[in-house]
């Protein structure tokens, strides 16, 4: 503070020089001008010019001591300035010292040179004896040495110049503070920093008091740990005892006096180590082997000893500030429990071995179950294998004569009948009809119990399945005089549309024949993930206790109707083949709702679909057609069929057969070949060695009973229509159409 007071008035002194030389210039100036004025007067003595004259200098007069006048009272506002800096000056320091005595800390300043320039009563309270001696202006080294002379710190009773040197180096870094311990018992925290013109401040701070409650806190932990470490002792189960290093006990545990049964006062009438090692020889009669004798060397020694009817484990540590510690721990309950342990042991591995053996027997046996399993499960599949050669064999036979009498029944329905005949005829096509759905509904169930039907999922579109649903049922529901109504979804499903195809033709077929009058509706429900497809009837209803018996072979709820049973079956199965869950909904008396949960599917690329009006029809009347069958009745029936339609047909059995009846480079229009023909000779070879013997690619048509996927696959992969037996004449009629477009 005192500095800066000094600077303020020195900056005022050289404003008052300044000013003062400015007024000295001033009328030097003005005295100059009023001489030049007079003595151009004189010279001219031109009373104008010297008027003129005289008003300039006028006004520059005027402007000078305005000037004069202005500088003047900045120097008047300067000095009372200077004399409130001044004021201010010495209020402010006045403060700062009734500041700095008002702190209880020692409070020391050093300008930049080390110099001492202010302090505190405080400060000098930690130097009774230098106190007088300090005065502004010494440097710190000169206080150092001082209070090194007098002793006042406790390191300078011993060695007062390295004292010196260490106070001095801890000063001139001064970044942050240390402990110094004074020679009358006092202790001081010492905290420097330096300030930001290079000086250096310091706190200086009694913590005696802090110093003595650390000391006794301290000495009460230490005695708490004592008492800790005596009770953690005396719970151990283990005999514990310590010995300082002159060998006299330091520390025991109640459990060591029970194990050697030692006296009450063992501790005051034998309490060194050398006592202590005579009673447990002599007294206890322990075989230590040398573990409990005084060593030198750090280390520890285990020995297991035994003592009359006991056995004591003993542990000998020597200590690293010299000391032994001796641990007693009574294993005689442990020793016969490994004994014990060890007999149950041996008792266990006998029995595991006993039960090894048996275990292995149980193990030959149960492969020999498994194997027999084995075996079991072989013949089962062969049988399951066979069962299926033996359908597609018998579906063959059986359909053989069902077909050529559909062709029969058909050649004769196409000719002028009396209409007793025609009504024979008529009620022959309807038996054969229902033969045929039997047949194909039994071989349907038989390839899917055998799984010789694979789901073939992709997405599609379902209201293009249901437009055709609508085609095939509108003719069926109007003659049984219903009204038929489908709602179709443009959505698309993800499921097989054959399979799909088939469930929904089964639940409108079962709703057309069970209603007499109303209507039979096919509606769709949307949800987020899965379109609910629902068949609903408005006939007599399931009642709830038969509405799962229906789906069995051969149930049929109401007996008087026709029907065989089956279309629930072929539902069921099929539905579980695509995961695909079946509802049934009714009460009796008020009709029923079958449905089925499909998917949602993903949108494709639409291939595009041929077009459901006709194109040209090439007529059929003409055409030579070439049937190769191995049955002489169906020859005769396709014959018959064919002609009707104004066909000219050629049969044979086999290639060679067929060839033979074409001259050379005559071929006929259309090829219809059976597959399984005899000697082995299949439908599909038949038709590539005709092919080569013509010459020509002519359209060819597959009739089969096989109704398996392998077959369907061999023919579409060689783009050969295949038509399965028994052929119904109006499939044929389109089939030739389409190919002779």
């Amino acid at each position: 503070m005192t500095g800066m007071a000094a600077d303020i008035a020195d900056a005022d002194q050289a404003d008052v020089a300044a000013l003062r030389l400015e007024v000295a210039k001033l009328r030097k100036i003005n005295a100059a001008l009023i001489d030049r004025v007079e003595r151009s007067s004189d010279m001219a003595g031109n009373a104008f010019a010297m008027f003129e004259t005289a008003i300039s200098l006028e006004a520059m007069v005027r402007d000078r001591t305005m000037q004069l006048e202005d500088a003047l009272a900045r120097l008047a506002s300067t000095h009372a300035e200077l004399a409130a800096a001044h004021d201010s000056a010495d209020a402010a320091r006045m403060r700062l010292r009734d500041a700095i005595d008002s702190i209880n800390e020692g409070f020391v300043l050093f300008d930049a040179d080390d110099r001492l320039l202010l302090f505190n009563e405080a400060y000098l309270g930690f130097w009774p004896d230098i106190a007088d001696h300090l005065r502004e202006g010494m440097r710190f080294d000169e206080i150092a040495r001082l209070a090194a002379a007098h002793h006042t710190p406790r390191e300078a009773l011993i060695a007062p110049d390295r004292w010196v040197s260490e106070r001095l180096a801890r000063h001139s870094v001064a970044r942050g503070g240390h402990v110094q311990a004074l020679a009358d018992g006092r202790w001081v925290q010492v905290n420097e920093l330096r300030t930001s013109e290079g000086g250096i401040v310091g706190i200086y701070t009694d913590i005696t008091e802090a110093k003595a409650e650390d000391a006794r806190e301290r000495a009460r932990e230490l005695a708490e740990r004592n008492i800790i470490l005596q009770a953690t002792l005396d719970n151990l189960s283990e005999g514990v005892c310590l010995f300082d290093a002159d060998g006299n006990v330091a520390a025991w545990n109640e459990a060591l006096q029970h194990l050697l049964r030692l006296p009450e006062d063992w501790a005051q009438d034998m309490g060194t180590h050398a006592q202590l090692v005579l009673w447990c020889r002599t007294e206890r009669h322990l075989d230590d082997k040398g573990c409990l004798d005084w060593r030198n060397d750090v280390g520890r020694k285990v020995a297991q000893v035994h003592a009359a009817d006991r056995c004591f484990e003993v542990r000998s540590t020597m200590l690293d500030g010299g000391g032994q510690v001796i641990g007693f721990t009574d294993v005689t309950d442990m020793l016969r429990a490994q004994a014990s342990l060890k007999e149950t042991a041996e008792t266990l591995e006998r029995r595991v071995m006993e039960r090894t053996g048996e275990l292995q027997a149980e193990v030959a046996e149960r492969r020999q179950i498994e194997a027999e399993l084995m075996d079991a499960k072989v013949a089962a599949e062969k049988a399951n294998l066979s069962k299926t050669r033996f359908l597609a064999a018998a579906s063959h036979d059986l359909l053989q004569p069902l077909n050529a009498a559909r062709l029969f029944v058909a050649a004769l329905g196409d000719r002028r009948l009396a209409l007793p005949t025609r009504a024979l005829v008529s009620q022959t096509s309807t038996a054969l009809d229902s033969v045929e759905d039997l047949l194909e509904a039994l071989l349907e169930i038989s390839r899917l119990d055998a799984g010789a039907i694979q789901a073939e999922v992709s997405d599609f579109p379902l209201d293009r399945l249901l437009d055709t649903l609508r085609v095939e049922f509108a003719p069926m529901t109007r003659s049984a005089g219903l009204s038929l109504h489908i709602e179709a979804e443009p959505v698309w499903v993800r499921s097989d549309i054959r399979l799909l195809r088939r469930i929904l033709q089964n639940f409108l077929s079962n709703a057309v024949r069970y209603t007499q009058k109303g209507a039979v509706r096919l509606h769709c429900q949307m949800s987020d993930d899965a379109v609910e497809i629902g068949v609903t009837d408005t006939g007599p209803g399931i009642p709830p206790d038969q509405q799962q018996l229906i789906f069995e072979e051969f149930r049929r709820f109401d007996n008087r109707q026709s029907g065989k049973g089956l279309g629930l079956a072929i539902v069921r199965r099929a539905s579980d083949m695509l995961r695909h869950p079946v509802t049934v909904q009714s009460s009796a008396g008020k009709g029923a709702t079958f449905s089925i949960k499909v998917p949602i599917g993903m949108e494709t690329a639409d291939a595009a679909h041929p077009s459901d009006a006709a194109g040209r029809d090439r007529t059929m009347r003409g055409l030579t057609v070439l049937v190769v069958d191995n049955e002489r009745a169906i020859q005769t029936g396709m014959s018959s069929l064919l002609g009707g339609w104004g066909c000219s047909v050629v049969t044979a059995g086999s290639f060679a057969e067929a060839a033979a009846q074409f001259d050379a480079g005559a071929a006929p229009d259309i090829i219809l070949v059976d597959y399984h023909l005899d000697e082995a000779e299949t439908g599909d070879v038949v038709i590539d060695q005709l092919r080569a013997h013509f010459g020509v690619r002519v359209p060819a048509v597959m009739i089969s009973a096989d109704r398996g996927e392998a077959l369907k696959a061999q023919l579409d992969a060689a783009d050969i229509p295949l038509l399965n037996k028994p052929v119904k004449p109006a499939q044929l009629r389109a089939l030739l159409r389409t190919i002779l477009k």
